[in-house]
């Protein structure tokens, strides 16, 4: 019988296989564009190592973020693959949350805990913004970050960033304020901005050694600065991995980088993967510096060259666009045709409209899948998701869409869950509006919005959190609203009521239950729609991690006699603590879901990709034809405001007192923007279109850098 595998691997590239097949004993470091196989040779390593009897508790996968390693996973839950052992597929902080765990006594002593005979309660990027903001509310009633205009969640969020860039870059978490200071030329205010972010990072971590809380840069740090250095622990970790696959290395962390490089001589074997000309996650403490240095540590160097995805055209007009922006010229690269077209139009609509006619002239006259088709553009607003999604759905264009950074509470199919939650918990004393009331039944029942309106203003009584019978309505209003719905809507009361009787239970049982018998039930609003799926399991599994790290800190810290609570202002005994009701009270606070694989993760991958585009970069999936949609927005090159955080002045290579100037920030983005297009054409195999309205989604004339590099493309092109 012909092993597959074995087939398979005949087309691929004599470098591939050189890499595939390398002797047990190498260490390769293996570079190269997007699009040239590495990956492929990396996920097809592992399965030779398997093939050759190395024990798969052995090997160790290592990625920045589990979003890479589904190329991986896809290998190790194959049916294909025999019984044994499992391979670890982890990042360093997976890996440092491990070690922090196993060696817990340890390392509770030697951070400092208050608790160390307790066990530690690992936060989720959730509960640390929880405990952050519990922590932050009072200060911002004392008068700190006066000065600043910005939503709740993100001072949370770049407080703790700031915190995981210390924990990554590797310097102490006391130095983040006055770093960010000494790079500071202008207005004086923002210098007392730094302070309060290094006060408030700084309370936080007290906090946390107080009651025994561990976020991600208090693991990382542990594991790094105390527990990697103690024979003890090396001798473990050297004891049970042998061989090393590292994919992605270019958009790790330094620590990350360090770790490795004084781990890599202990592997038998190790195949570190680079992507040339990446990057992306820089804002989050990736070096690709860093990570190539490792390159040194490594018997050999391979570069891949010949791209799998990209025809020769669109490799042309990466180069091309690649020069324009970065005023590099280059020589004999002749401008491609038909590689790149235009979608113009006077108005943004009238834009989309041609838009959703191109992408089903390519599905039905083409015959290119749905699933090789994406539409991309800097930001993905919700009116502009809604203005093309719901175009699409017109033309009856499959579609999905992936917007990881949208907080949970933003989402039509959670609101519907998070009021209907509401609803069968009245001892909560959050009383829905009639708004929201409106729209969950529009929603949960897959009406219209009038006749959903209607019932709300008849059986919804807000002062008491109650629905009354539809038989209670008198006949003609019944008949207005219809009995097929009204069979669905007593259904679904009645269901309620059930549950309120019987008392409540965890916030995810209850919202599980209510899904599976109710919601995703024919006729109902959750049963076709898969996005809202996804979105509904994402939410119940971010209260699962939330129950999860909130129970120990309720029931097992000595030191917490207090419990921190959103939801009022006075300090409740534990007994009253709810759980749910605390959830829903982070998510109104403005507190975004952490990020799940399961949105990340498509049920419908024959559909139409919509997405931001940085986010489509790191979902690393080849198409046949992207849209770009406003290449003048300044969004493209232009870093989001961060007033609390500065990720070029907190990394490695930084020197100490310089000041970050304006050709700083010039440099930085023209650098972004070159790695963002030739990541965006390295994952496009032939077509290019360029959709431009002379106005753009928010009414302006579009002058962007983009644009501008297109412009100079373009009349070369037409100069020849």
């Amino acid at each position: 019988m012909t092993d597959p595998s074995a087939s398979f691997r005949t087309s691929l590239s004599p470098a591939q296989r050189q890499i595939i097949e390398s002797p047990l004993d190498s260490r390769l470091f293996v570079s190269g564009r997007a699009g040239t196989g590495k990956t492929t040779a990396g996920i097809e390593r592992l399965r030779y190592l398997l093939e050759q009897g190395i024990n798969a508790d052995s090997i160790l996968m290592l990625t920045p973020q589990r979003t890479m390693q589904e190329p991986y996973l896809d290998l190790l839950y194959s049916p294909e693959r025999r019984a044994g052992g499992e391979v670890t597929s982890a990042t360093i902080g997976g890996l440092a949350k491990r070690m922090v765990d196993l060696f817990w006594p340890i390392a509770a002593e030697a951070a400092g805990f208050k608790n160390a005979d307790q066990p530690p309660v690992f936060l989720t990027l959730e509960t640390a913004q929880y405990y952050m903001a519990y922590l932050v509310r009072p200060k911002l009633e004392e008068g700190y970050f006066q000065s600043l205009t910005i939503d709740r969640n993100r001072l949370y969020s770049q407080i703790l960033d700031n915190l995981n860039k210390a924990a990554v870059v590797g310097f102490p978490y006391t130095e983040i304020g006055s770093r960010m200071d000494a790079a500071w030329f202008g207005d004086p205010v923002q210098r007392r901005i730094y302070q309060d972010a290094q006060d408030c990072a700084t309370l936080f971590r007290e906090y946390c050694l107080d009651h025994n809380l561990l976020d991600f840069s208090l693991q990382l740090e542990i594991f790094s600065n105390m527990l990697w250095p103690l024979d003890q622990v090396q001798n473990y970790l050297k004891g049970t991995y042998h061989h090393l696959i590292y994919d992605n290395v270019e958009e790790d962390a330094p620590r990350a980088h360090d770790i490795i490089a004084e781990w890599l001589a202990d592997f038998d074997s190790a195949l570190l993967i680079y992507d040339n000309d990446a990057g992306y996650r820089y804002f989050l403490g990736g070096d690709a510096i860093t990570g190539y240095a490792l390159s040194e540590a490594c018997d050999e160097k391979i570069e891949l060259t010949e791209s799998f995805v990209s025809s020769e055209n669109i490799i042309q007009l990466s180069n091309l666009l690649v020069s324009s922006i970065t005023h590099i010229e280059i020589e004999n690269e002749v401008t491609p045709n038909g590689t790149l077209d235009f979608i113009l139009a006077h108005y943004y609509p009238e834009m989309l409209d041609v838009i959703v006619a191109r992408i089903k002239s390519l599905i039905e006259d083409d015959g290119i899948p749905a699933s090789e088709i994406v539409v991309l553009a800097p930001y993905l607003s919700d009116a502009l998701r809604f203005s093309i999604t719901n175009r699409l759905e017109e033309a009856k264009i499959p579609w999905r869409s992936h917007r990881p950074s949208r907080s949970l509470r933003d989402e039509p199919a959670s609101r519907t869950l998070l009021t209907l939650s509401a609803l069968a918990h009245p001892h909560w004393n959050i009383r829905p509006t009639k708004f929201d009331v409106a729209h969950t039944l529009m929603f949960a029942l897959n009406t219209d919005l009038i006749r959903a309106q209607l019932l709300t203003e008849i059986v919804y009584r807000q002062r008491d959190v109650r629905l009354s019978m539809f038989d209670e309505i008198k006949p003609d209003m019944q008949e207005r609203i219809t009995y097929a719905l009204g069979q669905k809507y007593t259904n679904l009361r009645n269901w309620l009521n059930v549950y309120r009787e019987a008392g409540p239970q965890p916030l995810d049982f209850f919202l599980r239950k209510l899904f599976g018998e109710v919601l995703s039930q024919p006729e109902y609003g959750f049963h076709h729609n898969m996005d809202s799926v996804r979105i509904a399991s994402s939410l119940i599994e971010s209260i699962k991690k939330f129950r999860y790290a909130m129970e120990p800190s309720i029931t097992n810290l000595t030191g917490l006699t207090e419990t921190p609570s959103i939801s009022n202002s006075s300090q409740e005994d534990l007994s009253g603590f709810d759980l749910g009701r605390e959830y829903i009270a982070m998510l109104e606070d403005g507190v975004i879901a952490a990020q799940y694989l399961e949105s990340w993760r498509s049920e419908n991958k024959d559909s139409v990709l919509i997405a931001p585009a940085h986010t489509f970069l790191m979902m690393n999936h080849p198409v046949t034809v992207q849209f770009w949609l406003d290449p003048g927005s300044n969004g493209w090159v232009q870093r989001l405001s961060q007033p609390l955080t500065q990720p070029y002045v907190l990394s490695r290579h930084w020197e100490a007192g310089r000041l970050w100037a304006d050709t700083d920030e010039v440099n930085v983005e023209t650098e972004a923007l070159a790695r963002l297009v030739s990541g965006l054409l390295s994952r496009c195999r032939e077509k290019l279109y360029l959709a431009l309205a002379d106005l753009s989604e928010s009414g302006f004339e579009q002058r962007g850098t983009l644009l501008r590099a297109f412009q100079k493309v373009i009349q070369g092109q037409e100069s020849e």
